[in-house]
């Protein structure tokens, strides 16, 4: 067994906590091991009593939070926001890799198989929004929207909160980043047409890989990559400035696409493009090595490896200004790579910048809105 060397183990630790593969058909995570957080820890062992019948499949289920805010603020020194909105908790799309995962362990849920089928709305949010962004005091500086965990997700088709918030940071001309890998983000193409043309917005879409194999396993309720690159033209043709974002670059699983992946999205219409290199605290580690055991054996020595030699030799590196982008040669290797690529394919160079001096809190039909 391996500790936090990024050594694999011979065996698959979170086994004991996975259900039959027909059972969790269509989810990213293998397991769905207990959170940190609990007291006692759950394992499986044959008894002899095993049901003969095979159980269904995992259903999503969506408890309904009534949040008492909703901008969260941040003073990362290696983050280029300070305050974000996430309208949901957990995500459907079920990406394996997703670095949110341990934040379900606050819950007292598993980082594993409840993260995307266990999820948690907010429906206040745009009223809440009304009211934070109507406080005495308010600045306005770019909120991002979607940093933990996708607005775009496949419930928001049904609950709508990504669009109410949307259309409050509207009447404020509120600046907003979305950060997505769904183009369910073409729904709202009518606000976002509008605020654009007012400098207001810019959307980040994930592309993680062109493979549609590799992408249904590691990401099973995302659109596929297709669908994500049409977006990205749907977005550019509307006049939406948008950045490709090929979040995570995983070591030798989808690090060789990096120039290919670059060079579609820049055909569609994509201005900026952005990295992350794979993230794995916490519960995450065991995760992703228990999906590679079932998915990718061969890859996961080399994928392991190549991750330790950018971490410091560690799983994971926390700290502010390489927990992004890792250190090291390899690392280098990559920032060289999309360095080069960006340039030779016109990419441009830094963020598109978004107007705060349009900012205003209008007034409701029949009097104001209620200052904090």
């Amino acid at each position: 067994m391996a500790g936090q060397d990024g050594g694999i183990r011979g065996d698959r630790r979170l086994s004991a906590a996975t259900p039959a593969a027909e059972q969790r058909r269509g989810r990213g995570a293998t397991a769905n091991p207990t959170g940190r957080f609990e007291p006692a820890r759950r394992e499986a062992f044959a008894d002899g009593w095993e049901r003969d019948e095979a159980l269904p499949p995992l259903r999503t289920e969506v408890t309904i939070e009534r949040a008492r805010t909703i901008i969260t603020r941040n003073d990362s020194p290696d983050i280029g926001f300070d305050r974000s909105i996430n309208p949901y908790r957990g995500c459907e799309h079920g990406c394996v890799y997703c670095f949110a995962r341990p934040n379900h362990a606050y819950a007292g849920l598993s980082p594993g198989l409840d993260f995307e089928t266990k999820l948690f709305a907010k429906p206040n949010a745009a009223d809440l929004l009304t009211r934070e962004l109507s406080a005495k005091g308010y600045r306005p500086r770019v909120i991002a929207l979607g940093t933990a965990t996708d607005p775009y997700q496949p419930i928001e088709r049904r609950h709508r909160i990504t669009r109410g918030v949307l259309e409050v940071l509207d009447r404020f001309n509120h600046p907003v980043g979305i950060v997505t890998k769904s183009d369910l983000v073409l729904r709202d193409l009518d606000l976002l047409r509008s605020m654009a043309a007012r400098g207001l917005v810019r959307v980040a879409l994930s592309v993680t890989t062109l493979d549609p194999v590799l992408a249904r396993r590691m990401e099973p309720r995302a659109p596929r990559p297709e669908k994500r690159l049409a977006a990205i033209r749907a977005l550019a043709d509307a006049g939406v400035p948008v950045m490709v974002l090929m979040a995570p670059v995983i070591p030798g699983l989808n690090d060789h696409e990096i120039e290919a992946l670059l060079a579609r999205a820049r055909e569609a219409g994509a201005s900026e493009c952005g990295s992350v290199l794979l993230r794995l605290p916490h519960e995450l580690a065991d995760l992703v090595r228990d999906w590679f055991a079932e998915h990718y054996p061969d890859r996961a020595a080399r994928t392991f490896a190549l991750l330790a030699e950018a971490r410091g030799g560690q799983v994971y590196d926390a700290t502010f200004g390489r927990r992004f982008t890792g250190s090291g040669p390899y690392a280098a290797l990559l920032a060289d790579r999309m360095r080069q690529a960006a340039r030779r394919l016109g990419y441009g160079e830094g963020r598109t910048p978004l107007r705060t001096d349009l900012f205003a809190v209008p007034v409701p039909e029949g009097g104001q809105y209620r200052l904090l």
